[in-house]
């Protein structure tokens, strides 16, 4: 049987109770989706490490892109201690150069850390590339640089915004990854792009599944407390891709 596997992105407890009730596969805990996901808090990785299912913990200390100078690196090292101490199943990570080509030796060294805490609490931490890689200016190349360092998966939306938009490169990617790593394909991820993306050979895919809030409180939008439109993660629609992917399993 092929194995589809849904990994649902969320910022706060609720989104992780919305997941679990949906019936996903596993979380990609983050903070600010809105800006494309920063690192949680310390308390709502506690939070996640009771969840009945893994838990990745997305590693980026600021928004923006992706070079980071020293003390940016020493926190994401921090954040992958955080991760394996609090328990979680993996973390998700990238970084660039200056000319949006992964940076090799910023990655090696975090993927090294990341084997050494795994090694001491007994199990290794899953490690995911970000969607850094999307920015490399040859895919194809970056795909090889992601295998040489170890990475289990790559999150992908194909070097477009939107996944949907990107089918002859997911294609690529997946046909060239011949099974030596995981492309998850994400961005734009709906029950109406599902079917096309599954055509890739894309066999995890990654949503974040929010809809947006009814009766938003203008006075904390005022203060800027709170976005104009609020969004959360929706169970309804965690479980209507859990279906949907479930029912394309051979």
């Amino acid at each position: 049987m092929i194995r589809r596997l849904l990994e649902v992105c969320v910022e706060d407890a609720r989104g992780i109770a919305a997941a679990v009730a949906g019936g996903a596969d596993r979380i990609e805990l983050c903070a600010a989706l809105d800006v494309g996901g920063l690192t949680p808090p310390a308390s709502l990785v506690r939070a996640a490490a009771q969840a009945p299912l893994p838990v990745h913990l997305l590693a980026r200390p600021r928004a923006g892109g992706f070079v980071h100078d020293a003390a940016e690196r020493a926190l994401v090292a921090d954040d992958i201690r955080t991760a394996a101490e609090a328990g979680l199943a993996g973390v998700v990570i990238g970084a660039s150069l200056p000319d949006h080509r992964l940076d090799v030796e910023t990655l090696a060294a975090w993927i090294a850390l990341a084997r050494d805490v795994g090694a001491v609490r007994g199990r290794a931490l899953s490690l995911t590339l970000h969607r850094a890689f999307d920015l490399a200016p040859d895919l194809p190349a970056a795909l090889e640089t992601a295998i040489a360092l170890g990475f289990d998966r790559i999150l992908t939306s194909g070097g477009q915004p939107q996944a949907a938009d990107a089918l002859p490169m997911l294609t690529t990617l997946v046909e060239r990854a011949a099974g030596r790593i995981v492309i998850l394909a994400g961005s734009g991820v709906s029950t109406a792009t599902l079917p096309a993306l599954l055509a890739t050979g894309v066999t995890e895919v990654h949503a974040s599944c929010r809809v947006a809030v009814a009766g938003q409180d203008a006075l904390l939008s005022r203060f800027g407390f709170s976005p104009p439109v609020a969004k959360h993660t929706d169970v309804a629609t965690v479980a209507a891709l859990t279906t949907m992917l479930r029912s394309t399993e051979t």
